[in-house]
């Protein structure tokens, strides 16, 4: 669902820097302003600069004279650097071509020749953000990093990349589609598809959501580009040949179809530089032919239905069908009209106050808005959608009526002002709430206009499109009359229906074979012969050492042997432990809560996830829940609940188990939020059997949602809950057993039993437990504020906690367990988790370490590049040593990888340059900017002292390749260690057979 506080706070949250004096005196918005349209810089010429007050930039908009390359800068003072450039990629077919390319691109360029450079520099790099994605019209290459000269390291392999591929064949067959025997040793083994976008592909597409929004847009701009799937179908991608690869390069990867972006504290002199050096100036204009025409206009709306497989999780087997209508809007270059369409989809969607909430989601007839509701601007002409998923197919036509009565009612009785200055208030905090990754979110929401020519800078005008549209409201006759025009009288409006097939997966898996049978059937005998050949030589390519010393590094010396502290000031007020930091916070309180849970009774406990779901979203008090919602829209920029699981610091045996509130306001509406939290406190309604039965259908809705999309992290749950008691209750709250509990729960008719058990937990929780609080305001604000909330404590009846309340399990005996969770999915998620030791343990850094070598050096190259899958690594967290695989066609050969992984690291078959690789990306991580919002969050909720972190990053850089070798023959043999191993996929043959392999059928 469309939320507006989130979009605008991607796209204009300010973030705090650190930096250092010499740059904190140099003023890069000064050196910005001094630049004047006409002026030449090395190759440009600038076209227009102006100054953003709302956001303390400035942009510089350049174009190149040679090329005709657009150029955007954003100078603001932020040392986190970013850098992108994009090019606007339009594919007329399935085969998923841009996707390939972004991928392919990546494999080695002419001034980097080695294989993956981009996943080389990863680990070369302390950048805070390395990544590329494909969207429906652009391809986008970002990068952000604080440190300078890793941002010119970055910058000429993202630019030699980019245009100067090497594009090989073999880069091709690995990373976009191959015919290769299945086993590629045995030249009499089956010949089947493989590939890393394939894969990809077949685990989006598993998606629901995803596959919802790929019909969608195909079927609402049916004439051009939008028609095709740029990620690809995988009984398309085969279609794809390396020379249309070659050629899509050219014709869209060309300066003259580019946009370039810079943003922070550098000037742009320096960028334009090199970029003009080493790329542009090798170039001349071209004329481009990939712009989107816009799409035909309706006469009568359509109607469109689609098939989908059936969802394992589904709380009701008989309510599994999705509808949507959506409306096709004007184009997305006009920025005050997407200002006005972000405030009119929050008024009609979020919150039990909105008319579509109350119409559809209070209905009872589905489960939740439908995928791809709300207003959206992200490709050429905006879009607006709305509708219901989990309904059955009998109520279709009455989801329709209710959505076109809706609209009526909203054309005759509009909106309440109260609620749209609620939104205005939304977009006045994130304007003042900082994020550590504002250049990016700026990158990335700025792109859908720049591809399509717009002016972006007027996106970044917020005041001066607020105050139009105040002068324009009339009342909020202004909202009805677009709701009228653009909703009730816009023709080309489709609705869209997707429902299970019995057959749907059968078909699939038909076309794919039918696909392979006539790829194989039009092959000689001696092409045949050439792909096995084909297959040897493409392994014996991944197999080989190569030389990196092409590629540019930073050094252990780049790695500032000092960190930051934060200080903090810890007060008993209203009776309650209160940590205090005086934060740069632009006029806004940050407030956290922990309330222990280390008393509530076991049999409760499954219960505390869907407790904290619900918690906030009930009435409080004297406020019913539209109430609720609408004064925490009025006063705050959201409430939130979560479960909270915490290992102990140094004893592996404790953990903290609670309950984490947060909540933040502008400093002036302090009052109010902490009004809301006292009732919340003091009386929730959780007796509201028709409420819970709403919320409990949404839940049970996105959890099942959310195991196709993040199937590694529950196979890391599920293995973890094996081996310590901290990761068992992990499990219990986030994992497979909470998406089965709560659909079990959304199963039943009956909510009183369940609204029983979330009153009494309430009393353990909030009535009868341990409470501590963080608060982070600026110095000017700390005298009011600490007195508003000794006021609100004191009228809560908890106990004070200084120090956590850990939970002891010193008993705990790991399982060695196999597990599999058989799931119709085409493709698996695998973990292999050991336990290890807490933060103190001087092993602890050094297992960090030996997850970043194992995934950098081998984990990478056997399950991705050979392997085929999308991911795959390592990882040391919460006191496991983990392995995971992602979106993988194989299942027993990456669990044999992880094995192999860890007799390849005792071998020491590696250099003392890959540590300090491993090191460098470890460090990326550590030393990652925290916004003003966060700064003492580690010490407040894991007890970790500025000290204790000190000599953590000291442990980390003395780490050597001995104590690599040491610590995995120590903890990850799996002769010596206990373990487990979970993976999350389709039946297999191996696991049937196998009487160790536990078999939960999840179908």
């Amino acid at each position: 669902m469309y939320r507006i506080c989130n979009q605008w706070n991607n796209v204009l949250q300010r973030r705090y820097f650190r930096g250092t004096a010499s740059l904190r005196a140099f003023d890069p918005r000064t050196a910005a302003a001094t630049h004047q349209e006409g002026d030449k810089l090395h190759g440009f010429t600038v076209k227009k600069v102006v100054d953003v007050d709302d956001l303390n930039l400035t942009t510089v908009q350049l174009i190149h004279d040679r090329t005709n390359a657009r150029y955007l800068h954003v100078a603001r003072n932020d040392t986190n650097n970013v850098f992108s450039v994009a090019f606007r990629t339009t594919p007329m077919d399935h085969t998923g071509v841009p996707h390939i390319l972004e991928h392919t691109v990546l494999c080695g360029s002419e001034k980097y020749p080695c294989r993956d450079p981009f996943f080389k520099m990863l680990n070369r790099s302390l950048s805070t953000f390395m990544n590329a994605w494909t969207a429906s019209d652009y391809t986008m290459y970002p990068f952000s990093t604080q440190n300078p000269k890793d941002f010119q390291n970055l910058l000429s392999v993202y630019l030699d990349a980019t245009f100067f591929p090497r594009l090989r064949k073999y880069d091709f067959m690995q990373e976009g589609w191959r015919l290769e025997h299945q086993n590629v040793m045995d030249a009499n083994s089956p010949i089947v598809f493989k590939g890393v976008v394939f894969n990809e592909m077949k685990g989006a597409l598993e998606n629901q959501d995803y596959l919802f929004s790929v019909h969608l847009q195909r079927n609402l701009l049916p004439d051009h580009t939008y028609a095709c799937v740029s990620g690809g179908d995988p009984n398309h991608i085969p279609l794809l040949t390396w020379e249309a690869l070659k050629q899509f390069h050219a014709s869209h990867y060309h300066p003259s179809n580019s946009i370039f972006y810079t943003y922070g504290n550098i000037p742009v002199e320096n960028h334009l530089k090199i970029i003009n050096d080493e790329a542009l100036s090798k170039f001349e204009a071209i004329e481009t032919n990939t712009q989107v025409p816009s799409q035909s206009r309706w006469s009568t709306p359509r109607m469109k239905t689609v098939s989908c497989k059936s969802e394992p999780l589904a709380a009701n087997p008989a309510k599994q069908t999705t509808l949507n209508v959506s409306y096709l809007l004007k184009e997305n270059t006009h920025a005050y009209d997407n200002l006005v369409w972000n405030i009119l989809s929050y008024l009609l969607l979020n919150g039990p106050q909105s008319p579509f909430y109350k119409a559809l989601i209070e209905s009872g007839i589905g489960q939740n808005y439908s995928p791809s509701v709300g207003f959206d601007a992200t490709i050429k002409e905006t879009v607006f959608s709305v509708g219901l998923r989990g309904i059955s197919t009998d109520d279709v036509d009455k989801v329709i009526s209710i959505i076109d009565e809706t609209i009526d009612q909203v054309i005759n009785d509009g909106f309440d002002r109260d609620r749209i200055d609620a939104v205005l208030h939304l977009i006045e905090l994130s304007l003042k709430h900082q994020t550590t990754q504002f250049g990016l979110g700026l990158a990335a929401n700025l792109m859908p206009t720049c591809i399509h020519d717009g002016n972006p800078v007027p996106i970044l005008q917020v005041n001066r499109m607020v105050d139009k549209f105040m002068s324009e409201l009339n009342g909020g006759q202004l909202l009805q009359d677009i709701v009228r025009t653009q909703l009730k009288e816009n023709n080309h409006r489709l609705v869209l229906v997707m429902s299970p097939s019995d057959s749907y997966e059968s078909n699939l898996q038909a076309e794919e074979e039918k696909l392979l049978k006539e790829k194989i059937m039009s092959l000689s005998s001696k092409e045949k012969e050439l792909i096995f050949e084909e297959g040897q030589s493409l392994l014996n390519r991944q197999n080989e050492e190569e030389d990196m010393s092409c590629l540019p590094t930073l050094t252990m010396s780049d790695i500032s042997k000092e960190t930051s502290k934060t200080k903090v000031e810890n007060i008993i007020t209203g009776g309650s432990f209160v940590q205090f930091s005086n934060q740069p916070t632009n006029g806004m309180t940050y407030l956290t809560m922990f309330c222990s849970t280390a008393n509530l009774p076991d049999n409760l406990k499954p219960y505390l996830p869907l407790f904290c779901e619900l918690l906030t979203k009930v009435g409080a008090g004297h406020r019913n829940y539209r109430e609720v919602s609408r004064d925490i829209e009025r006063y705050s920029g959201g409430f939130s609940a979560t479960p909270s699981v915490t290992c102990h610091h140094s004893d592996n045996s404790k953990f903290e188990q609670g309950v984490v509130m947060n909540s933040f306001c502008l400093n002036k509406n302090l009052m109010n939020m902490l009004s809301i939290w006292e009732d919340i406190f003091s009386e929730p309604g959780l007796n509201d059997v028709e409420r819970l039965r709403t919320l409990v259908q949404v839940s049970s809705s996105n959890l099942s949602a959310s195991v196709v999309q993040s199937g590694h992290l529950f196979a890391m749950l599920s293995a973890g809950s094996h081996l310590s008691a901290a990761s068992q209750l992990l499990e219990q709250w986030t994992g497979l057993s909470q998406v089965n509990h709560i659909k079990n729960i959304a199963a039943k008719d009956d909510m009183e039993n369940v609204s029983n058990i979330l009153t009494n937990i309430a009393v353990h929780v909030l009535s009868n437990s341990e409470l501590r609080c963080a608060v982070n305001v600026n110095a000017e604000s700390r005298s009011a504020t600490e007195e508003a909330l000794g006021g609100f404590l004191s009228t809560l009846p908890l106990n004070s906690s200084e120090l956590p309340m850990h939970t002891e399990v010193p008993e705990f005996l790991p399982q060695q367990i196999k597990t599999h969770h058989v799931f119709p999915f085409p493709v698996n998620y695998a973990s292999m988790s050991f336990p290890t030791v807490p933060y103190t343990n001087p092993d602890d850094p050094k297992l960090r370490i030996l997850a970043r070598l194992l995934t950098n050096k081998y984990l990478h190259k056997e399950i991705r590049e050979k392997g085929g899958a999308y991911g795959g690594g390592a990882r040391h967290k919460n006191q496991l040593f983990s392995f995971y695989s992602y979106r993988d066609p194989n299942s027993m050969d990456t669990v044999k990888a992880f094995d192999k992984s860890i007799r390849w690291v005792k071998t020491k078959s590696f250099s003392e340059q890959d540590v300090t690789e491993a090191k460098l990306a470890i460090f990326s991580e550590v030393d990652a900017p925290v916004a003003p919002s966060d700064k003492g969050t580690r010490l407040f909720h894991t007890g970790i002292t500025d000290e204790m972190f000190q000599s953590y990053r000291m442990k980390l850089l003395n780490v050597t390749a001995d104590d690599l070798v040491d610590v995995a023959e120590r903890y990850i043999t799996p002769t010596k260690a206990a373990y487990a191993v979970s993976l999350i996929g389709p039946h297999n043959e191996i696991t049937n057979k196998d009487s160790t392999w536990r078999k939960l059928n999840e179908e």
